[in-house]
């Protein structure tokens, strides 16, 4: 009996999650409805240090998710970035403490054969900098917190293109 109560869960978890219609994102591979609509999508230029940061994480995550370079033709991506640096934890002199630097998306995915909109949407993230006594080494800490940041919209924004990709083939498939 105790050997049942132990193995039960394991037996009826794929079962349950089969129930319940949950599928891959990525089923079927570079073929599949998300790999190929990402396979169509253009990076747009995103001014600033953060947007070429960006750019080249989308750029990396879009040809990873294709297994190759793929035409980037199909959609064009859309990026405004607001990259701000917010100080606090002040002391007694008035001098900071520790920054927040956030990073905010607002991306808009372009049908390029009719103009139109088909995905608005946004990313962000915010990650905390202490200030130290050393210029230097507070401008290489705000630096890499940009770098970091960048990776992690990156990855939101990828994330949200795919979901939007799979649910389109889905509505496409469904009568």
């Amino acid at each position: 009996m105790r050997a049942f109560l132990i193995l039960a869960p394991l037996i009826l978890t794929p079962l349950v999650l089969a129930a319940c219609g949950l599928q891959p994102l990525y089923s079927a591979g570079a073929k599949g409805p998300v790999a190929e609509m990402l396979s169509g999508v253009r990076v747009a230029q995103i001014e600033g240090q953060a947007g070429w940061l960006v750019r080249n994480a989308l750029r990396d995550r879009l040809v990873a998710s294709q297994g190759g370079e793929g035409p980037g033709n199909r959609y064009r991506l859309d990026i405004k970035l607001e990259d701000t640096i917010t100080g606090f934890g002040v002391r007694a002199d008035d001098s900071v403490t520790r920054e927040r630097r956030a990073l905010r998306a607002r991306y808009q995915l372009v049908d390029t054969g009719s103009g139109e909109i088909v995905l608005d949407a946004t990313a962000g993230s915010d990650a905390g900098v202490d200030v130290v006594g050393s210029e230097y080494a507070t401008i290489a800490a705000e630096q890499s917190a940009q770098e970091r940041l960048a990776q992690a919209v990156a990855d939101q924004i990828v994330a949200r293109l795919a979901v939007y990709a799979r649910r389109s083939a889905g509505a496409a498939t469904k009568p």
